[in-house]
């Protein structure tokens, strides 16, 4: 009789097991559609709104006082150099301070300490990035509001996303891949170069492809250090056709992107300025869901190609 009743409650708490599982399984439907669904209207109301403009006129022309005649042609020129000098400084520097911080680094205080402010750093407000780039980069060291100066503030600013996302990836790797290249002979340094890395590249380069889509539509930092809100003219190009052929004057030109213009012309009166600020949101939501869907490109690519 005891056997009997004993095999009934586990039952019974198996079925509310299941249960709960088929709720939790239903709400996180739920929860899933109505996030999709949230960014289905707001893609429908920014193509409804801005689908029209969006053509080679608008993507190739300058800003303009007279709305039908206006572009972004500065503005996502700006967007991609800056892109280029945050990713620059941000992915070598967040990439070698996560392996320093998971491979090298003893497990102390110290190390505890650091680890816990780069975690609260991820969550800092951008407009604080914005205030120490302008403090630091602008007046300090008198880059002044230039591509140099934004792109440096949009690194700092997902530098520590970077940093996890690099730690979170070689945390993955079992520690047997390790201990088989130290049995091997291997030092510290081969084994995270010719394994620890190879393995995590999905994961580090997932990271990196979201910090990135984070930086793209940042906005206030850019506004803090000074970026214009109206320009008509283009950076100095990068490459040139005659000797040296590198120039980096681009670096410490005046420049503006897609937030700041869209920001720009959401404060003008009149519907077609909100139909080009559509327009550009649109396009720029285009762009970061397309870095979104590299990086998971990515991640199942390096995941079919890890042999354990």
């Amino acid at each position: 009789m005891p056997a009997s009743q004993n095999l009934r409650k586990q039952e019974a708490r198996a079925s509310r097991r299941r249960s709960i599982d088929r709720w939790f399984g239903r709400i996180g439907f739920l929860v899933t559609l109505g996030t999709l669904g949230v960014l289905a209207i707001l893609l429908l109301n920014l193509a409804a709104s801005g689908l029209t403009r969006i053509d080679w006129q608008f993507l190739l022309s300058f800003p303009s006082r007279r709305p039908a005649e206006a572009g972004i042609l500065s503005a996502w020129v700006g967007t991609i150099l800056l892109m280029m000098v945050t990713a620059s400084v941000a992915v070598p520097l967040g990439v070698a301070a996560g392996i320093y911080l998971e491979e090298y680094a003893p497990k102390n205080k110290w190390t505890d300490f650091v680890e816990i402010n780069i975690s609260n750093l991820a969550g800092v407000p951008s407009i604080l990035y914005g205030l120490m780039a302008l403090g630091l980069f602008v007046y300090q060291f008198r880059f002044g509001q230039s591509i140099l100066a934004g792109g440096l503030a949009l690194a700092c600013l997902v530098l520590p996303i970077v940093i996890v996302a690099t730690r979170e990836a070689l945390r993955t790797i079992p520690a047997s891949i390790r201990e088989a290249a130290f049995a091997l002979g291997a030092t510290r340094w081969q084994a995270v170069w010719h394994h620890l890395l190879p393995y995590s590249t999905g994961g580090i380069a997932t990271g990196v492809i979201l910090a990135m889509s984070r930086a793209i539509g940042e906005s206030a930092p850019l506004i803090t250090i000074g970026a214009l809100t109206f320009i008509a003219f283009l950076p100095p190009a990068p490459i040139l056709a005659h000797a040296p052929f590198i120039s980096f004057d681009w670096l410490f030109s005046p420049f503006t992107a897609l937030p700041i213009q869209m920001f720009n012309w959401v404060s003008r009166p009149g519907e077609e300025f909100q139909s080009n600020a559509a327009a550009a949101g649109l396009f720029l939501m285009l762009i970061t869901l397309s870095m979104n869907g590299a990086a998971i490109l990515l991640r199942r690519h390096a995941q079919r190609n890890i042999k354990w």
